[in-house]
């Protein structure tokens, strides 16, 4: 995938999960390709750092504290992007858990915490920047899912793969009640080496994921290398979904 640099220079992009992992590496990636990046997490000190870091790079960051589990959180997220910067070009809802168990472990409170962040924490996203976009006429939704929106992934990963399943749903009928005036893409990305791996407190599925992913995962790079190529398209070219896959992984 070619990236054009051009296509992102001067753009605003908002991340949510911007403190760690996919979220922190493409802030810094979009950043160096001129983007004005809004960094959005709970951690204030990390968001901050990473922010510091932009700046003296030459780059221009923006530090927002949030929770994407709190509507009004991720409005004030979106609302002071705008406020800062005087637009907002691209919405990347990228903050997720992954908490894999069996089901008759019952992790309720797992469960009821992937279906507030990963499926509430989209809608909340969308909800607070689609009035923004419908503003300006223009826009770009970019989520980050799962092989698991696409796929089961075996056993533990029932709640997990329902909620990105959920995530796919959600985003294809984003993307036809918007087509025209805002774009959307959603990535599935297999094992990439992120904290999410830390996501659940049962011990056989936490040393599963543990070993699976020390044997097969790839660089969080990748993933903001997609985000980059879909972001750099002309207005009219809608990159609507890239599965990225370490070579090896099967599911």
């Amino acid at each position: 995938m070619e990236t054009k640099k051009n296509g992102i220079e001067g753009k605003v992009v908002a991340i949510t999960g911007a403190s760690s992992g996919i979220g922190l590496t493409t802030a810094r990636l979009l950043a160096g390709y001129g983007a004005s990046v809004v960094l959005g997490a709970r951690s204030k000190d990390k968001i901050e750092a990473v922010a510091a870091e932009i700046e003296k790079a030459g780059g221009k960051a923006l530090a927002v504290v949030m929770d994407v589990t709190k509507p009004e959180m991720v409005d004030q997220f979106v609302a002071q992007a705008v406020q800062h910067f005087g637009k907002l070009d691209v919405m990347i809802n990228n903050a997720g858990l992954m908490a894999f168990a069996p089901l008759d472990k019952r992790k309720i409170d797992e469960w009821n915490a992937m279906i507030d962040i990963n499926i509430k924490g989209v809608l909340y996203g969308i909800a607070a920047a689609l009035p923004q976009f419908e503003k300006q006429n223009s826009g770009h939704f970019i989520t980050i899912s799962s092989v698991a929106g696409i796929t089961t992934s075996g056993i533990g990963s029932a709640v997990y793969t329902g909620t990105k399943w959920a995530v796919r749903a959600i985003t294809d009928s984003l993307r036809q009640e918007v087509a025209g005036k805002v774009r959307t893409t959603t990535l599935y990305p297999g094992a990439i080496n992120t904290n999410l791996v830390n996501g659940t407190t049962d011990s056989e599925s936490a040393a599963f994921v543990k070993k699976f992913y020390d044997e097969e995962a790839i660089s969080p790079e990748c993933i903001a290398e997609a985000i980059a190529f879909a972001i750099s398209q002309p207005d009219d070219v809608s990159i609507n979904d890239i599965v990225v896959r370490p070579s090896s992984q099967i599911i």
